[in-house]
């Protein structure tokens, strides 16, 4: 089965104005195809993105959030009334990009709502925050015919009042996932512009993943006006019109993201194959000795190979692949996963619970955490009664 690569990039939003650079705002007018596309039922914004519900105003005026704050100081003790089990108990969820709002009211969201919902509780307290994009190894997902891949997002947290940059007295950073011991050398900030454009372009992708095609150009358009050039959301535009049966609209927007990123694994990867269907081979095999070149062994390379193996019977072959990848990416729950049924297929009870555990610890989606658990439930039993005959 074709699939496209769609670039999921996680990263913080916050409100921004409207494109003001008429020459910006031409480039991203002649990207888009809005008579193509009916106008979703709702509004296609960012303007709540931080706004607090009654419910957030109440819990903020609580006399034990207050307590938390007067006993461990504002910064630290924010993040134990928001992320401390004994309190709001907010659980990982990466299946929907909500509003700080929204991510409250269902006590759980992905990094990105995580960090929009504790800036805006941060704000609400008068704090300094400041939005950083992490230089680390991108992730990379799967979900049905769509590769996602997602880059990293974390804040910092400082009582309100003028410092200086290398001022840190009192700075709490704030992150969701544990990093390499040098990422605080490989941050970025994040201007408004840039945090709005890359949540609106998260709305874009999960509308994509549900089939939605308008829904998904709506968002793509606004992250294009929020930020034009943005490469994330020109490749989410282009695989609108692609998904869509628009190529020659697709490639002009593949286009338009390589002259950003020359050497962008997703947007080559993408636009090679649709340059070949679009009758363009010869470009297309240019590009291809491209990718070649620059990325040999790119992401799900093993993977794909395993999967070839294991439909072909040759099981020793898929773990052996199958575990080149989880070696690569160890909170890939999918190569866990696979890694474990070809342990299963050769008969290696143990080793086939281990990896199923491990797939439903790295999953970030409940509904799959939920299947993983089901599974390893029936391997155990199944392990059980064979251990009774």
């Amino acid at each position: 089965m074709k699939t496209w690569i769609l670039a999921l990039l996680l990263v913080l939003s916050g409100c921004a104005h409207q494109v003001q650079d008429p020459a910006a705002a031409g480039r991203v007018a002649a990207l888009l195809d809005d008579a193509a596309f009916p106008r979703p039922a709702t509004h296609i914004d960012a303007d709540n993105l931080f706004t607090l519900s009654p419910e957030m105003r109440r819990h903020l005026g609580s006399t034990q959030f207050r307590t938390l704050l007067r006993d461990y100081g504002p910064t630290s003790g924010l993040v134990r009334a928001l992320y401390d089990r004994r309190e709001l108990a907010l659980d990982y969820d990466s299946t929907y990009t909500g509003t700080a709002a929204e991510t409250y009211a269902a006590r759980r969201g992905n990094c990105l709502s995580l960090v929009i919902m504790t800036a805006a509780f941060a704000r609400a307290l008068d704090m300094n925050v400041s939005f950083r994009d992490v230089q680390i190894e991108d992730t990379w997902s799967r979900d049905r015919t769509l590769f996602l891949v997602s880059s990293h997002v974390n804040l910092s947290l400082a009582p309100k009042g003028p410092r200086s940059t290398d001022d840190t007295s009192g700075v709490l950073t704030v992150d969701f996932v544990q990093l390499p011991p040098d990422a605080r050398e490989r941050v970025r900030f994040l201007d408004e512009a840039d945090i709005v454009a890359r949540y609106m372009n998260n709305r874009a992708a999960e509308e994509l993943v549900q089939g939605h095609h308008a829904e998904a150009y709506w968002w793509a358009r606004g992250a294009m006006l929020r930020k034009p050039g943005f490469e994330g959301a020109l490749n989410t535009l282009a695989v609108v019109y692609q998904r869509s049966g628009r190529p020659l609209l697709a490639e002009r927007a593949y286009r338009a993201a390589l002259e950003r990123e020359p050497d962008s694994l997703v947007v080559l990867q993408n636009l090679a194959p649709l340059l070949a269907a679009n009758g363009k081979q010869a470009e297309a095999a240019v590009l291809e000795e491209r990718l070649a070149r620059l990325y040999p062994a790119p992401p799900y390379h093993y993977f794909q190979q395993g999967m070839t193996a294991y439909h072909a019977g040759d099981f020793a072959a898929a773990r052996s692949l199958f575990a080149r990848e989880v070696a690569r990416a160890p909170d890939n729950d999918e190569f866990h996963f696979w890694l474990g049924a070809a342990n299963l297929q050769l008969g290696e009870w143990r080793s086939a619970e281990k990896q199923l555990a491990l797939a439903r610890d790295t999953s970030v989606r409940p509904d799959t955490r939920e299947r993983y658990s089901a599974k390893l439930g029936h391997l155990r039993a199944m392990a059980a009664g064979t251990q009774r005959r």
